[in-house]
Formats: structure tokens, sequence, C-alpha cells
């Protein structure tokens, strides 16, 4: 098998250590980097040469967040007054939304963040689905789209009693059905079990899940005191705050995520730490909700593995990782906060958190590891180093064009266009299909 080189610019490998490499090279074999380091040291060039054009080659961003479907909520008029709290954001939208979908609407509303994320340099994007009157199939949909784009994923199917039992029950069996599909797999589709939420998960639905996921040797995806709704609903219907309440079920550990965790106490705080439980900041979502700020200072203290997301807020992570340092030295009213924090975010633990799903570990360009690859086209204006890269990400890198990306080893995005998708087509075919959609709402 001829290898694949990424040549012509800085490699940025991220890891630890974090190397910076003017005049680097990585080379690919089949899906995985075999060699990273200087041009002059690789020797001939065999096979394909993509060329960073002098800007930087650095590991694919990774999602650890997202909710492909909200994609047709781009400019929705909603049919009840303007919600004033959060539960009625999801009364009056998400949940309409979401209930409005088929089959292919699930595979459009994916099938055009993916491209957009591909666009930025996203290559691995963990995920929340939801489509209660097209469950059955509803992820292997996602993954399809996700292959034709080329971006890795890991899916769930978020089940909650707020549909019904039926649809509960199919919710189990498509998260179920997925999991065992992705064994032994081509290895850019992973599962979790998902799970909406506390407040709409009850005792009988939260052990049935947390039995199947157990069977099914899956970790679980839920959202956790996204608003103050939930730990107030959960200490009024079972007696106890949302963490312990998973951590009694068996829902924490280290292959779950839960989403958000903006209102939990020390107390829930270290129960996250000591199960070695994921937590995902989404700080842009977060604000546009009017829900809070989770103090991500303090879980990092505490040793939580704190990732960041988009929440279906955006395809790009650089506006969230943006978000990170600004909010937080808002909120605090503390200049040295957030800074730190979002690099650890983005750069650190979204690979720690992703590479947990997937046969190869991703997010670091070191041999062994994904072959997911990026080139950006960013001329440092000031030095460059493994010190300041950080500055680089937040105040150089969001105007700078992805130019190139490489996915499992295989080039699928080109001077910037997207390799096999027609994003006009897909664009159009989008527009005529969120205005069917709207006219369910």
């Amino acid at each position: 098998m001829a290898s694949t080189w990424v040549t012509g610019g800085t490699v940025v490998t991220l890891g630890s250590p974090c190397r910076v490499i003017p005049d680097g090279a990585v080379r690919i074999d089949g899906d995985a980097i075999a060699w990273v380091g200087r041009r002059v040291e690789a020797g001939e060039m065999t096979g394909e040469v993509v060329d960073a054009g002098g800007g930087l080659i650095m590991p694919g961003f990774i999602n650890a967040h997202m909710h492909f479907y909200s994609t047709f909520a781009c400019g929705i008029a909603l049919k009840d007054a303007p919600p004033t709290n959060f539960k009625e954001i999801l009364e009056r939208l998400w949940w309409r939304l979401d209930k409005a979908l088929t089959l292919d609407d699930v595979r459009l509303s994916a099938l055009v963040p993916l491209v957009r994320s591909l666009e930025a340099g996203v290559t691995t994007i963990i995920d929340h689905h939801a489509s209660p009157h097209a469950v059955r199939g509803s992820l292997d949909v996602i993954a399809e789209a996700a292959r034709l784009a080329g971006v890795r994923t890991c899916l769930c199917y978020e089940v909650s009693n707020r549909d019904g039992a039926a649809i509960a029950e199919a919710g189990i069996e498509e998260n179920a059905a997925f999991l065992e599909a992705q064994r032994g797999g081509d290895g850019m589709a992973a599962g979790l079990f998902g799970l909406h939420a506390s407040m709409t998960l009850d005792e009988a639905l939260l052990a049935r899940c947390v039995d199947a996921g157990r069977r099914a040797g899956a970790g679980f995806h839920i959202h956790v005191s996204e608003s103050k709704f939930d730990p107030d609903d959960s200490v009024a219907r079972y007696g106890e705050r949302v963490v312990r309440r998973l951590a009694d079920a068996g829902v924490l550990g280290e292959r779950s995520i839960c989403a958000h965790c903006i209102h939990v106490d020390d107390a829930e705080l270290r129960l996250l730490a000591d199960s070695a439980t994921n937590v995902v900041h989404n700080p842009q979502s977060n604000m546009n909700n009017a829900v809070g700020r989770a103090d991500v200072p303090r879980m990092l203290e505490m040793g939580i593995c704190v990732g960041l997301g988009t929440d279906g807020m955006s395809a790009t992570m650089l506006d969230d990782v943006r978000l990170v340092n600004l909010l937080h030295k808002h909120g605090t009213g503390d200049p040295r906060q957030g800074f730190t924090a979002a690099g650890r975010l983005l750069l650190e633990n979204n690979a720690r958190i992703a590479s947990r799903y997937f046969d190869k570990p991703v997010g670091v360009l070191a041999p062994g590891h994904k072959a997911d690859v990026i080139t950006v086209d960013y001329d440092p204006p000031t030095p460059l180093s493994a010190d300041n890269l950080m500055g680089h990400v937040l105040f150089g890198l969001p105007t700078a064009r992805v130019r190139h990306a490489v996915v499992d080893g295989r080039v699928r995005l080109r001077d910037g266009v997207v390799c096999g998708v027609d994003k006009a087509a897909v664009a159009a075919e989008a527009r005529a299909r969120a205005a069917e959609v709207w006219a369910r709402f």
C-alpha cells in the first residue's frame, strides 16, 4: 500500500509533549499515522503528497457534543410566545422539531453540518440524536451520511419517557442495534447509549436503559443539569440530585459523557471525578439558552476530564473555544480564567474522550494514531511555539481557511472543497426539505 504524505508546512502534533516542527512532514499508512518529523529526514516521498502550502499541519478538531438534527431550526418561526426558560425552549422548539423529522430529514440535517464541520477542520464528532417518529434506522442513516462526507462519528439515540412507551422502546432497540453493528466495523463510526436527561427518564426506563447499555458494553451520553429544572425535578421526584441519581443507577464511568453539568454541587463534582466520567462544556449553547455557566475551572482542579462541544449551535470548534476563554473571564471577573482551560478542553481532553470509542486513538499526530490530519492556511504574524500555541488558536486561527483534511488516511477536503459531496446540491435539497419540516412543525 502506498503512503500518503502531508508536508509543506509547520507540523503541530498536539499530545504530550506537543511538538512544533517547522518544515515538517507526516507519513500515513492506511488509516494510521506512521511517521512524523522534519521534511529533510523523510527520505523519498512515494505515493500521494498533500501540500500544506506553507501553513499549519495539525490533527483534525473534535466536537465532543453535537446535535445534527438541529440544522432545520435555523430561521424557524415558533408558534407560541417566545420561551422564557429552558423547559419552554425544549417544549416549544426542540421537542416539536424532532417530532417532525423523517429519515430523509435526518440524513439531510446531518449532511449539512457534516460538510460544514469538515470545512472547519472538524474530523470527529460525538452526536446525540432524536427523531421520535423516525427512530429505527436513524443512526445508520447518520453514519452513512458521515461516511459520505468523510467524518468520523460516535452516535447515540436519546431515550426518554416524553413520547410514550413505544417510542422509548424503539430508542432502546436503536441504540442496541447500532452498537452491535459497529463491532468489528471500519473505525469510522462508534456508538454510545443515548439518554435524554434525568427529568425525562423515570426509574423504570432508566433501569432498562442501563441494563441494555451494560449488555452492549457501552458508555452513556446524557444531558446533566443543563438548567436548574433538572436537579429540582430530581430532588422533588426521587429525593436526590441528578448526578447522585445517575451514579446509583450505574450511568457514570470513564466511557460515559455528561453534557453541560451547570447546576451541580461539590458532592456531584466529586462523584464525577471519582468515577472518571467525562463532562462536555458547551458555552455558546449555554449562553444562548441563558441557563448559566458551568464551573469548568473547578472541574479541572478536581481532575474531571472536561471536553468541548457545540451542542448543535455551530459546526466549527473555534467559535466555542474562544467563548471558553471569554465566558469564564467575564463570569468570574478574573482575567486569569479561561485561557488555559480553553486549550485543555479543545486540544487535550477532546482527544482523550473521543479516543475511548475507536480502535485507534485520535486527536494527536503520532505513530499509531488515526490518520486525521488537517492543513490550515495560517502564516503566523508572530513566532509560534508549543508554549504559545493557544494564543494563535484563539486569536489567529479563527480567521484562517482549512485547506485540506485527511480522515482515516483518505483526503476528504482538498483545497477547501469537500470530496464526493456536491455542497450546493445538498444545500438546495435541505432548503426544500426544511420547508416541509416547518410545515409539519
